[in-house]
Protein backbone atom coordinates (compact mmCIF):
# COMPACT_ATOMS: atom_id res chain seq x y z
CA UNK A 1 0.00 0.00 0.00
CA UNK A 2 1.20 3.42 -0.69
CA UNK A 3 1.90 6.09 2.19
CA UNK A 4 -0.95 8.22 0.39
CA UNK A 5 -3.27 5.34 -0.37
CA UNK A 6 -2.88 4.55 3.66
CA UNK A 7 -3.69 8.33 4.77
CA UNK A 8 -6.49 7.96 2.55
CA UNK A 9 -8.02 4.51 4.49
CA UNK A 10 -6.69 5.39 7.61
CA UNK A 11 -8.72 8.98 7.73
CA UNK A 12 -11.76 7.07 6.14
CA UNK A 13 -11.78 5.01 8.90
CA UNK A 14 -11.22 7.55 11.68
CA UNK A 15 -14.58 9.22 10.03
CA UNK A 16 -16.48 6.65 9.30
CA UNK A 17 -16.83 5.61 13.05
CA UNK A 18 -16.47 8.63 14.30
CA UNK A 19 -19.61 10.55 12.33
CA UNK A 20 -21.70 7.25 12.76
CA UNK A 21 -21.07 7.15 16.72
CA UNK A 22 -22.29 11.20 16.22
CA UNK A 23 -25.13 10.27 14.05
CA UNK A 24 -25.88 6.84 16.40
CA UNK A 25 -26.69 9.70 19.54
CA UNK A 26 -27.72 12.50 17.40
CA UNK A 27 -30.26 11.69 14.74
CA UNK A 28 -34.05 10.45 15.29
CA UNK A 29 -34.96 7.39 15.97
CA UNK A 30 -31.41 5.09 16.35
CA UNK A 31 -31.41 3.30 19.51
CA UNK A 32 -28.66 5.50 21.28
CA UNK A 33 -30.76 8.39 20.32
CA UNK A 34 -31.55 9.71 23.81
CA UNK A 35 -29.19 7.55 25.89
CA UNK A 36 -27.90 8.96 28.97
CA UNK A 37 -23.82 9.79 28.94
CA UNK A 38 -23.40 10.57 25.37
CA UNK A 39 -20.37 12.26 25.49
CA UNK A 40 -18.49 9.61 26.94
CA UNK A 41 -19.70 7.15 24.16
CA UNK A 42 -18.90 10.18 21.70
CA UNK A 43 -15.50 10.57 22.83
CA UNK A 44 -14.69 7.13 23.86
CA UNK A 45 -15.28 6.07 20.09
CA UNK A 46 -13.61 9.04 18.38
CA UNK A 47 -10.44 7.61 20.70
CA UNK A 48 -10.72 4.45 19.41
CA UNK A 49 -11.82 5.79 16.09
CA UNK A 50 -7.87 6.99 15.79
CA UNK A 51 -6.48 3.85 17.47
CA UNK A 52 -8.48 1.65 14.41
CA UNK A 53 -7.15 4.24 11.51
CA UNK A 54 -3.39 3.98 13.03
CA UNK A 55 -3.18 0.18 13.15
CA UNK A 56 -4.58 0.42 9.57
CA UNK A 57 -2.16 3.25 8.32
CA UNK A 58 0.93 2.98 10.38
CA UNK A 59 2.82 0.49 9.09
CA UNK A 60 2.65 2.50 5.41
CA UNK A 61 2.61 6.04 6.06
CA UNK A 62 2.84 6.80 9.87
CA UNK A 63 -0.87 7.36 10.02
CA UNK A 64 -0.84 10.86 10.72
CA UNK A 65 -4.75 10.86 9.79
CA UNK A 66 -4.33 14.81 9.94
CA UNK A 67 -2.73 17.88 8.55
CA UNK A 68 -1.70 19.46 11.74
CA UNK A 69 -0.15 16.16 12.37
CA UNK A 70 1.79 15.93 8.85
CA UNK A 71 3.06 20.29 9.37
CA UNK A 72 3.94 19.75 13.14
CA UNK A 73 6.02 16.68 12.33
CA UNK A 74 7.56 18.35 9.31
CA UNK A 75 7.97 21.65 11.62
CA UNK A 76 9.73 19.32 13.97
CA UNK A 77 11.87 18.01 11.26
CA UNK A 78 10.73 14.80 12.00
CA UNK A 79 8.72 14.79 8.12
CA UNK A 80 9.38 15.68 4.78
CA UNK A 81 7.49 19.01 4.20
CA UNK A 82 7.94 17.74 0.26
CA UNK A 83 5.29 14.90 0.95
CA UNK A 84 3.23 17.48 3.34
CA UNK A 85 0.45 18.57 0.12
CA UNK A 86 0.05 15.07 -1.01
CA UNK A 87 -0.78 13.82 2.51
CA UNK A 88 -2.96 16.50 3.72
CA UNK A 89 -4.79 15.76 0.32
CA UNK A 90 -5.05 11.86 0.83
CA UNK A 91 -6.83 12.92 4.78
CA UNK A 92 -9.26 15.68 3.35
CA UNK A 93 -10.82 12.49 1.04
CA UNK A 94 -10.33 9.91 3.10
CA UNK A 95 -12.68 12.35 5.69
CA UNK A 96 -14.92 13.10 3.23
CA UNK A 97 -15.66 9.50 1.94
CA UNK A 98 -15.86 8.42 5.47
CA UNK A 99 -18.48 10.87 6.14
CA UNK A 100 -20.36 9.73 3.04
CA UNK A 101 -20.66 6.32 3.63
CA UNK A 102 -21.63 7.03 7.42
CA UNK A 103 -24.30 9.20 5.80
CA UNK A 104 -25.33 6.36 3.76
CA UNK A 105 -25.41 4.14 6.57
CA UNK A 106 -27.80 6.16 8.72
CA UNK A 107 -30.02 8.13 5.64
CA UNK A 108 -33.07 7.50 6.92
CA UNK A 109 -32.66 8.95 10.56
CA UNK A 110 -30.84 11.83 8.89
CA UNK A 111 -34.24 12.00 6.71
CA UNK A 112 -36.25 11.54 9.68
CA UNK A 113 -33.90 14.81 11.58
CA UNK A 114 -35.59 17.96 11.32
CA UNK A 115 -33.21 19.46 13.60
CA UNK A 116 -30.61 20.85 11.55
CA UNK A 117 -27.78 21.13 14.00
CA UNK A 118 -27.82 17.83 14.83
CA UNK A 119 -27.79 16.82 10.85
CA UNK A 120 -24.77 19.33 10.85
CA UNK A 121 -23.10 18.00 14.23
CA UNK A 122 -22.74 14.54 12.43
CA UNK A 123 -20.48 16.15 9.82
CA UNK A 124 -18.73 19.08 11.46
CA UNK A 125 -17.85 20.85 14.42
CA UNK A 126 -19.63 24.20 16.14
CA UNK A 127 -18.69 26.42 19.20
CA UNK A 128 -21.25 25.92 22.28
CA UNK A 129 -20.62 29.43 22.54
CA UNK A 130 -19.84 31.64 19.57
CA UNK A 131 -16.86 33.69 20.92
CA UNK A 132 -14.17 33.29 17.54
CA UNK A 133 -11.13 34.46 19.94
CA UNK A 134 -11.81 31.91 22.25
CA UNK A 135 -13.11 29.45 20.03
CA UNK A 136 -9.46 30.04 17.90
CA UNK A 137 -7.19 29.27 21.45
CA UNK A 138 -9.87 26.31 22.33
CA UNK A 139 -8.71 24.58 19.37
CA UNK A 140 -5.46 26.22 19.06
CA UNK A 141 -4.62 24.85 22.26
CA UNK A 142 -6.26 20.96 22.10
CA UNK A 143 -3.95 20.60 18.88
CA UNK A 144 -0.59 22.02 20.32
CA UNK A 145 -1.06 19.68 22.73
CA UNK A 146 -2.32 16.74 20.49
CA UNK A 147 0.92 17.26 18.53
CA UNK A 148 3.19 17.90 21.16
CA UNK A 149 2.13 14.65 22.64
CA UNK A 150 2.54 12.55 19.60
CA UNK A 151 6.13 14.03 19.43
CA UNK A 152 7.02 11.75 22.57
CA UNK A 153 4.98 9.18 21.09
CA UNK A 154 6.56 9.10 17.52
CA UNK A 155 9.44 6.40 16.88
CA UNK A 156 9.16 4.30 13.52
CA UNK A 157 11.62 4.66 10.73
CA UNK A 158 11.07 4.34 7.35
CA UNK A 159 11.01 5.30 3.60
CA UNK A 160 8.42 7.30 1.91
CA UNK A 161 8.61 7.87 -1.70
CA UNK A 162 12.78 7.76 -1.45
CA UNK A 163 12.69 9.59 1.40
CA UNK A 164 13.93 7.81 4.98
CA UNK A 165 12.51 9.40 7.42
CA UNK A 166 13.46 9.37 11.04
CA UNK A 167 10.44 9.10 13.44
CA UNK A 168 7.92 10.12 11.28
CA UNK A 169 4.46 9.36 12.28
CA UNK A 170 3.14 7.03 14.67
CA UNK A 171 3.04 2.98 14.29
CA UNK A 172 0.99 0.16 15.29
CA UNK A 173 2.68 -0.11 18.69
CA UNK A 174 1.47 3.79 19.57
CA UNK A 175 -2.42 3.56 17.95
CA UNK A 176 -3.32 2.84 21.57
CA UNK A 177 -1.62 6.05 23.01
CA UNK A 178 -2.46 8.46 20.32
CA UNK A 179 -6.54 6.84 21.06
CA UNK A 180 -6.13 7.91 24.55
CA UNK A 181 -4.62 11.08 24.27
CA UNK A 182 -7.28 12.00 21.41
CA UNK A 183 -9.90 10.09 24.32
CA UNK A 184 -8.86 12.51 27.06
CA UNK A 185 -8.85 15.72 24.67
CA UNK A 186 -12.49 14.85 24.10
CA UNK A 187 -13.69 14.83 27.61
CA UNK A 188 -12.11 17.76 28.82
CA UNK A 189 -11.38 20.76 25.95
CA UNK A 190 -13.63 19.52 23.67
CA UNK A 191 -16.98 20.72 25.35
CA UNK A 192 -15.94 24.23 24.04
CA UNK A 193 -15.81 23.84 20.02
CA UNK A 194 -16.43 20.00 19.83
CA UNK A 195 -12.41 19.33 19.40
CA UNK A 196 -11.86 19.28 15.55
CA UNK A 197 -7.99 19.49 16.09
CA UNK A 198 -7.69 18.26 12.62
CA UNK A 199 -8.53 20.53 9.29
CA UNK A 200 -9.13 17.36 6.94
CA UNK A 201 -12.02 15.66 9.83
CA UNK A 202 -13.92 19.02 9.84
CA UNK A 203 -13.55 20.52 6.69
CA UNK A 204 -13.91 17.40 4.67
CA UNK A 205 -17.65 16.26 5.87
CA UNK A 206 -18.30 19.97 6.01
CA UNK A 207 -17.78 19.96 2.15
CA UNK A 208 -20.20 16.75 1.81
CA UNK A 209 -22.63 18.12 4.45
CA UNK A 210 -22.69 21.02 1.88
CA UNK A 211 -23.57 19.19 -1.33
CA UNK A 212 -26.70 17.13 0.96
CA UNK A 213 -30.30 17.77 -0.93
CA UNK A 214 -31.01 18.75 2.49
CA UNK A 215 -33.41 22.38 2.49
CA UNK A 216 -32.55 23.52 5.58
CA UNK A 217 -28.90 23.07 6.04
CA UNK A 218 -26.43 25.34 6.98
CA UNK A 219 -22.60 24.08 6.75
CA UNK A 220 -21.92 27.36 8.95
CA UNK A 221 -18.59 28.35 6.51
CA UNK A 222 -18.39 31.36 8.52
CA UNK A 223 -16.93 29.69 11.51
CA UNK A 224 -15.38 26.95 9.17
CA UNK A 225 -12.07 28.55 9.01
CA UNK A 226 -11.51 27.79 13.06
CA UNK A 227 -11.19 24.50 12.91
CA UNK A 228 -8.45 24.61 9.78
CA UNK A 229 -6.73 27.82 11.12
CA UNK A 230 -6.09 26.75 14.55
CA UNK A 231 -5.17 23.51 14.41
CA UNK A 232 -1.61 24.34 12.21
CA UNK A 233 -1.23 27.32 13.93
CA UNK A 234 -0.90 24.66 17.21
CA UNK A 235 0.94 22.17 15.44
CA UNK A 236 3.65 24.90 13.96
CA UNK A 237 3.76 26.11 17.95
CA UNK A 238 3.52 22.87 18.98
CA UNK A 239 7.07 21.90 16.59
CA UNK A 240 8.77 24.83 17.75
CA UNK A 241 8.20 24.21 21.46
CA UNK A 242 9.36 20.94 20.74
CA UNK A 243 12.85 21.79 19.33
CA UNK A 244 13.15 24.51 21.52
CA UNK A 245 13.25 21.44 24.76
CA UNK A 246 15.04 19.21 22.45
Amino acid sequence: MSAYLAEFIGTFVLLFFGATVVANVSLKNTLANGGGDAWILITAAWGFAVFCGVIVAGQFSGAHLNPAVSVGLAMAGKFSWSLVPLYVVAQLLGAMAGSFVAYIIYIDHFRATEDEGAVRGCFCTGPAIRNYKNNFFSEFFGTFLLVFIIFYIASPNIEVEGVYIKQFGIGSLEALPVGILVWVLGMTVGGTTGYAINPARDLGPRIVYSLLPRKNKNADWAYSWIPIVAPICGAIAAGVVFNLLN
